[in-house]
């Protein structure tokens, strides 16, 4: 074991590893402005199209806890390299596809070479970065990226569909991951857990597989229902085997999560928590304010993506203050702020008008709710590493992400049922079609704001006042604990 990295290389891994998670965030959006072209070129049926978003959410979802706990024990740069090119080389694929099905298997592979590299790439600079001022730092342009990547997803994916054809919005990935991959053995120290690496197959098979299902039927629930089947069926199939996983951490000699383990860390149980209700406020933001825009306002897809970058630019600059102000009064109040008004945001986007503006209905509510997402995102990220320790770091990686993606997912689903149905209710009664849109909106954005401040009651009552004072303490007296070493 070597010291850790070197303080001039530490920021230049930090703009690798960002740039990294930057692109998997960008392209769980990028591709949503492309898809009626992708569905004209390919020959998608319209019950298809769709799983061109959903075929990433499902793999990156169902494989993120797997990814984290690879990583602590295979090692954090492997995992992240391994998945990195794997991410590639699937975008690569998708940009060749020739039919549906290429297409939707390498959306797959893609997600799967996300949940390798995210919680890697996360836990690497949870173990570069030492608690405290510094970590808050480096956290401040992780949360910008994280925050700001839907938003730029949907910019780009505009000007590269419009520009250069649907293809480029997969191409794009290539360039970036061949120089991501040249350059991560140079930047990124190796870190791995030391001893003995067992890895325990059946928590990993029964995990993996109750978190993919879960996903997969809330996806599927608005097309085939909330009370069907097969919805009612996966969901209990997946409880049982998220079950059956606990039960066999319980009882395993190298467990893939020890129980109570990181949970006995009262603020990483309660963040987690409350990141589900985050993610169902924020991610289901963009998909229903892009559907506004086009839908209603006639805007096209590149007028779409360009009406996001006063969002996107907003959540950069917000991230900024969120980590200084993390640094000075604790991740709680930060964090409770950024959702209180996040709610505010999304309450004002519920008053969207059939009749209404760009400027009047998306843009200032969309700078309240840029405010919201980059002091939500920052000391949600803060508090999820916080006093984790180095052996552990992957694991508290691969949980945050999950949650994230399991609350968009949950709130993506729940609020496209609410929406559609409202619009289907005013369609009945006669209303024209702008105006029934509008109302199921309106619903969605309503409920989204409930998610917000239900999500600050959580952290209110379930993360630590202490750990959150005990932080801000540390960051500004400048007495930090040691780096966690890394391997050469």
């Amino acid at each position: 074991m070597s010291p850790s990295i070197a303080p001039d290389r530490k920021w230049l891994a930090l703009a690798l590893l960002a740039a990294a998670q930057f692109v998997v965030v960008l392209d769980a959006s990028i591709v949503n402005v492309a898809l009626p072209s992708i569905g004209r070129e390919l020959q998608f049926s319209q019950e298809n199209l769709s799983w061109v978003i959903n075929a990433y959410t499902l793999a990156f979802g169902g494989f993120l806890l797997l990814g984290g706990r690879m990583a602590d024990l295979l090692g954090r740069r492997r995992l992240f390299l391994g998945g990195l090119i794997l991410f590639g080389l699937a975008s690569l694929a998708g940009g060749l596809a020739q039919s549906d099905g290429q297409l939707i298997a390498a959306r797959a592979v893609q997600g799967l070479g996300a949940a390798l590299l995210s919680p890697a790439a996360l836990s690497l600079v949870t173990v570069m970065f030492t608690e405290g001022a510094e970590r808050n730092k480096a956290f401040g342009v992780w949360g910008a990226v994280a925050g700001s990547g839907g938003a730029v997803g949907v910019l780009a994916g505009g000007m590269l569909t419009q520009w250069a054809g649907w293809e480029w919005v997969l191409f794009v990935n290539v360039p970036i991951v061949l120089v991501a991959a040249a350059l991560a053995p140079r930047l990124l120290p190796e870190s791995r857990n030391g001893g003995a690496r067992h890895f325990d197959v059946a928590g990993a098979v029964a995990i993996t597989a109750g978190l993919t299902l879960l996903v997969y039927a809330l996806i599927d629930a608005t097309n085939v229902g909330w009370g069907s089947t097969q919805t009612l069926g996966l969901i209990a199939i997946a409880l049982a085997l998220i079950a059956a996983f606990v039960l066999i951490e319980l009882r395993s000699r190298a467990p893939l999560m020890p129980f109570p383990g990181i949970f006995r860390i009262r603020t990483i149980a309660g963040i987690n928590l409350t990141a589900l209700f985050i993610a169902m406020a924020l991610f289901s933001m963009f998909f229903f304010v892009s559907l506004y825009m086009q839908q209603v306002l006639g805007f096209d897809a590149l007028e779409a993506g360009l009406a996001y970058l006063p969002l996107a630019v907003g959540i950069i600059i917000s991230a900024g203050v969120a980590s200084q102000l993390t640094t000075r009064f604790g991740f709680k109040p930060v964090l409770i702020a950024g959702l209180l008004l996040t709610a505010a945001g999304l309450a004002w986007f519920s008053q969207v008008s059939p009749t209404g503006s760009y400027v009047a209905d998306v843009l200032f509510p969309s700078l309240l709710a840029a405010v919201g997402l980059g002091f939500a995102f920052v000391p949600m990220t803060i508090a999820a590493v916080s006093g984790v320790e180095g052996h552990e770091a992957g694991l508290a990686s691969g949980l945050i992400n999950t949650s994230q993606q399991i609350g968009g997912a949950l709130g993506l689903a729940i609020l496209a049922t609410i929406a559609n149905g409202r619009t289907g209710d005013a369609a009945a009664a006669g209303d024209p079609l702008p105006v029934a849109l509008t109302e199921g909106f309106q619903r969605a954005f309503t409920v989204g704001a409930g998610f917000a401040l239900f999500g600050a009651l959580l952290a209110t009552f379930l993360i630590s006042n202490r750990a959150s004072r005990d932080h801000a303490e540390v960051a500004q007296r400048g007495e930090i604990e040691q780096p966690v070493p890394v391997a050469a």
